[in-house]
């Protein structure tokens, strides 16, 4: 069974409700009429309920049971516009620029719902910045008790691959962080082993990434590594964690043999944590791209409540697992 079929029937298992704010995108229509047909979550759309009924018409979508909340005549628009009020007004929020950002702005809207205990998730990014998602997510929600940083990763699924969780992987940070520091890395190291654990099932098994394998080149790039390691096996004891290491010594058996005897992670790798932002995003889409992995993501770790980021060069499947996927994650919550 594929990696995303496993994570449909435990999404299944214990159906949530997840807010769509992007509405006018047809991806996300075609995709809501999927995820109601599978039965993965219940879903909500944030906009003209008679705009979308037209664009469900022309794609020839059954949405009868999506719930369809339009800020501009929602009852409930004034709890959620004093609720935006109260977790912002000691920067400077006021009730007349909630309302205005409220029924101007519906990834804000979306969050305020997760907020409100409307939704359980949200999914959004297919038409806007990482930015846009992010920043009302962290300004609302905050970071969940005990997360130092907020941190991006996609989910790699490679087919017919021996490496890794039987060819899937946890590649982080690929989204969000531009240049982490040592400290940083190690952090994301330990929510990447905890997405792992949920979203996986399996046993996470890290590597820090870098272009140099246990001191075969010498560098400053190299050292924010060795000492990333170094913070990460003290702050986080429990991490079956290694670094620094090579791509291939980190996934590879027989080169990690070689290239780092006696390593417990070198060549079992499964969560690979790569050193800056420029290395993750190019290496999970020459991934997704040259090795045809379906790649799920980016996904946000370390916010109270899940919300989930998307490429804007999502396809509507795409959507469909981030749902699923986020819908796993807030089973936990």
């Amino acid at each position: 069974m594929a990696y995303i079929d496993i994570i449909k029937e435990k999404a299944k298992k214990d159906k949530k409700t997840i807010v769509l704010p992007e509405a006018n995108d047809k991806r996300v229509l075609i995709a809501a009429a999927h995820i109601l047909e599978e039965d993965l979550a219940d879903v909500i759309l944030v906009g003209d309920e008679e705009k979308i009924k037209e664009g469900a018409y022309w794609l020839e979508l059954d949405l009868s049971r999506v719930k369809i909340i339009n800020p501009q005549t929602t009852d409930k628009l004034e709890e959620y516009v004093q609720l935006l009020y109260e977790t912002r007004k000691a920067k400077g929020m006021t009730e007349e620029k909630a309302r205005e950002i409220l029924l101007s702005d519906y990834l804000t809207f979306g969050v305020v719902m997760v907020k409100a205990n409307d939704a359980d998730g949200m999914v959004a990014g297919c038409c806007h910045a990482t930015a846009d998602t992010l920043r009302p997510s962290l300004q609302i929600l905050r970071t969940a008790p005990g997360v130092k940083l907020v941190s991006g990763f996609f989910i790699l699924d490679v087919p017919d691959c021996e490496y890794g969780d039987h060819g899937t992987f946890l590649f982080a940070d690929c989204g969000l962080n531009q240049d982490p520091t040592a400290e940083e890395l190690a952090a994301i190291a330990d929510t990447s082993a905890k997405s792992f654990k949920t979203l996986v099932g399996s046993k996470p098994i890290i590597a820090m990434l870098s272009h140099s394998t246990k001191g075969s080149a010498k560098h400053p790039l190299v050292d924010k590594i060795v000492e990333a390691t170094r913070i990460a096996h003290e702050q986080y004891p429990s991490l079956m964690l290694d670094g620094e290491l090579q791509p291939d010594a980190a996934i590879v058996p027989s080169i990690a043999k070689s290239k780092a005897p006696g390593s417990e992670v070198a060549g079992n790798a499964n969560v690979l944590i790569f050193p800056n932002l420029d290395a993750g995003n190019i290496g999970y889409k020459l991934v997704q791209r040259l090795g045809k992995a379906e790649a799920y993501g980016p996904m946000l770790q370390g916010i109270a409540k899940p919300v989930n980021d998307l490429s804007r060069g999502c396809s509507w499947e795409d959507i469909v697992g981030v749902v699923a996927l986020t819908a796993v994650q807030a089973q936990l919550v």
